[in-house]
């Protein structure tokens, strides 16, 4: 871990100053923002100059959905229809996205429309070697509503719901929340996420090291001197605790988490952020007829840096004990606390490690490719059984292309590999197609 944070530190060292030229993802966030029908509903200013400074300053408001410190690549961009009022302090926006993928699997299919390593048959199915199929999931609508108040300041409503429920067509809220000044309540992307800085991938279940958890939370989030963003949230806990049942059972969640940042930022979307998460992680013991609580915590070093405008790069490092619920392989089981088999009816947060390298290379602002790799390894203090997962590795390969700026197309090949405590391993291959349509 220490080599790999070295390298990492080297990698930032000069970027800053040799990000100074607009870079092509800048330039195609301004063709997104201008892509929009400005609809005023109580009467659009009749003077040139006024008109122009309002619509300069309703772009301006616009920008805020593409350079928001948790947009993710996959989500929605700004609405088509946008509502004004004349004196530009309210803005409304009914929005959402039709996302169409197919996927092939070989050499052994995952069960399962998102790519992740930790689902790959071990041994193979015979049955299973080959897959075709397709899925609507990631389709969503959106409103959002961006305002000003005498009383509040600035202030902003959020509500998204997707299709990715029930076989990946159920209707499901993802995000509720509303944001005054530097405060948001609701549910929303975890404090200790960093989805800017997670590679674009057609697949949905992304790197295997992904950590962006919702969750109901409160968070502050002041900007100092627009260089520095700080954060602190207590967040609503959902724990997967390996208890067997027999031994040890399951305690409810009784404390919030607590997560932080903080942010070092320049241009409009480069950043580098530490993160950190606590969690209180609690079981009962069945042979002592007691209760317990265990400490969890993580950190996560991640950034997101233009060293060329055709160049992004994505970097995430996290290690912690007690984490795995919030993302990436080991969420695909019961790992946050897990048996120690020399002690019946005890149960310990064991640690994980984590890393992701992403490269964009934008060929003109709608064209760009992205090359990818990751790997999350278990790591447990005790012995565990030869079958268990104890590491994963996934990388893409892929090409998007935004045909208009409403419209999105790529193609992506995936290969996954996963390796037991045992010795035993596999491999897993899939190419996988995208479309997607936002309004």
């Amino acid at each position: 871990m220490a080599r790999f944070v070295t390298i990492f530190l080297l990698l930032l060292s000069g970027i800053a100053p040799l990000a100074v030229a607009k870079s092509m993802n800048e330039a195609f966030v301004d063709s997104l923002v201008t892509s929009n029908k400005l609809v005023f509903i109580d009467g659009r200013p009749v003077d040139s100059r006024e008109l122009r400074q309002y619509t300069d300053s309703i772009r301006r408001r616009i920008e805020v959905f593409y350079y928001d410190q948790f947009h993710h690549f996959l989500d929605p961009g700004a609405p088509y229809f946008l509502f004004l009022s004349k004196d530009s302090k309210l803005a409304m926006g009914i929005g959402g996205a039709v996302r169409m993928r197919a996927y092939y699997d070989w050499g052994g299919a995952i069960p399962a429309a998102g790519f992740a390593p930790a689902l790959i048959p071990m041994p193979a199915n015979p049955a299973g070697m080959r897959h075709f199929g397709t899925t609507p999931s990631g389709t969503c609508l959106f409103f959002r509503v961006l305002g000003q108040n005498k009383t509040l300041g600035e202030y902003q409503l959020y509500i998204e719901a997707d299709f990715t429920g029930y076989e990946g067509r159920g209707f499901k809220l993802k995000k509720a929340y509303a944001s005054i000044n530097d405060f948001t309540v609701g549910l929303a992307p975890s404090t200790f996420s960093d989805p800017a800085a997670i590679p674009p991938t057609v697949d949905a279940q992304g790197p295997a090291n992904k950590i962006t958890p919702t969750s109901v939370l409160v968070r502050y989030m002041p900007v100092v001197k627009d260089k520095w963003v700080f954060a602190i949230s207590a967040e609503t806990p959902d724990t997967q605790v390996g208890a067997d049942g027999v031994n040890t059972e399951n305690v409810s969640d009784w404390m919030p988490d607590f997560a932080a940042f903080a942010q070092f930022q320049w241009g409009k979307d480069q950043h580098v952020r530490l993160s950190g998460i606590y969690r209180m992680l609690s079981y009962r013991n069945l042979i002592e007829e007691k209760n317990h609580n265990v400490s969890g915590w993580a950190l996560q070093l991640s950034a997101v840096t233009h060293p060329h405008p055709s160049l992004t790069t994505f970097t995430t490092v996290n290690y912690g004990h007690g984490y795995a619920s919030l993302g990436g392989d080991l969420m695909m089981g019961a790992n946050d606390l897990v048996a120690d088999p020399g002690r019946p009816g005890v149960l310990y947060a064991p640690p994980s490690f984590g890393w992701c390298l992403g490269l964009k290379y934008n060929i003109t602002p709608s064209l760009y490719a992205c090359l990818s790799g990751s790997q999350t390894r278990f790591l447990p203090r005790h012995k565990v059984s030869g079958n268990t997962y104890k590491y994963g590795v996934m990388s893409a390969v892929n090409i998007f292309w935004n045909m208009t700026p409403r419209m999105m197309v790529g193609i992506e090949y995936d290969y996954g590999y996963r390796r037991n405590f045992n010795g035993e391993h596999r491999a897993a291959q899939r190419v996988g197609a995208m479309c997607m349509f936002s309004f």
